[in-house]
């Protein structure tokens, strides 16, 4: 993200430009001659024009044409010119600066209005977008509580155990997709609020594979799902909940991806310093232009299933920075792809007798 120069910074920042170049000038003037001197000085002041404000260019062109005066144009060091080709050339350099410092940043500013606008536009844009995949993410788990309750409370006397069963079982179905929408809304939140921060301690991660393998349990039924961690994979100095939500959102992401039987393969390892985990599937990969966006807020990949939010990965990698790690993606040969986070973290490892 590029810095923002306060106005005093730029009033300093473009004055010392100016000095260095003159001094730099006198130097060259005997060799040079001083109407070339300024050419220089009036690129100089065209550069600065591109990178600060009106003020302080106007102020760098008006001291810029005063000390060509008094330093370059004979007689040296007076504000007296003797020849009118020096006076109109003086003129000519003085209107130069002070319009070109003026136009160019009026067209910086009409440059960056156009871009405001066009962020405006882009922000409309993604917000509709999130709020048409909200309304069904949540609307339709929310439909199928209250018609599986309504079901119940209505026709208790004429349900099976097996229907009784399967409503109840459709309602906890909802009810989980209804929390994972609203824990990714809530995660985003703590993740943008640069508050977030990870409530470490000894974690088993290998553990830990096995239990967000199991609450997935319901999604891989249709997937082959394989769960391998390193022999002896020591305890890890890391947020569990983070690190579960990372693991969960990445699986959860794949199997959205994979097409039925198809293999997803969770791995964890360690390399001092650093955890490494990794799910990788054998589906279609991840097309190239979409790979740098793939960690992007609301971003959908263009051939993704109807619903969800967009938010799974940006919140992998806000969870996974909030450990100082990061995470990558790839595609993998003949096809599929391989999400890896690196977290650094230090270990303890448990001696058995």
């Amino acid at each position: 993200m590029p810095i923002r120069l306060t106005l005093t910074q730029q009033y300093i920042y473009s004055n010392v430009l100016v000095a260095i170049s003159l001094v730099i000038c006198y130097f060259l003037s005997d060799y040079i001659g001083y109407r070339t001197v300024a050419l220089l000085l009036l690129l100089v002041v065209s550069l600065l024009a591109m990178l600060v404000d009106r003020l302080p260019i106007l102020l760098a062109a008006c001291l810029s044409a005063l000390a060509w005066n008094f330093l370059f144009i004979p007689p040296k060091f007076t504000f007296y010119i003797n020849s009118i080709e020096d006076f109109l050339l003086f003129l000519m350099y003085f209107v130069v600066a002070l319009v070109n410092a003026t136009l160019t940043t009026q067209i910086r500013q009409i440059e960056k209005k156009a871009q405001q606008r066009k962020e405006k536009e882009q922000t409309l844009q993604l917000y509709k977008t999130l709020f048409n995949s909200l309304s069904h993410e949540l609307r339709t788990p929310i439909a199928t509580i209250i018609a599986a309750t309504d079901n119940l409370q209505t026709l208790d006397n004429k349900l099976s155990p097996n229907d009784r069963a399967e409503l109840v079982g459709e309602i906890s179905k909802a009810s989980l997709r209804l929390n994972r929408q609203v824990e990714n809304l809530l995660n985003m939140s703590r993740v943008e609020s640069g508050l977030l921060q990870p409530q470490k301690d000894w974690c088993d991660v290998a553990e830990l594979l096995y239990k967000v393998g199991q609450q997935l349990a319901d999604y891989s039924q249709k997937h082959q799902l394989q769960i391998v961690s390193a022999d002896n994979l020591p305890l890890c100095w890391v947020d569990y909940g983070l690190i579960e939500q990372i693991l969960y959102n990445l699986i959860y992401n794949a199997l959205q991806y994979v097409p039925e039987q198809g293999v997803i393969t969770v791995k964890a390892y360690y390399q001092n310093p650093t955890l490494i985990l990794s799910v990788e599937d054998n589906g279609e990969g991840i097309k190239p232009d979409e790979i740098s966006l793939i960690f992007d807020k609301f971003y959908r990949a263009k051939n993704s299933k109807a619903g969800g939010t967009g938010l799974g990965l940006s919140i992998v990698k806000g969870f996974t920075e909030a450990h100082q790690g990061n995470v990558t993606v790839e595609n993998l040969q003949p096809n599929g792809a391989k999400f890896t986070v690196y977290i650094p973290t230090k270990t303890f490892v448990m001696e058995y007798e």
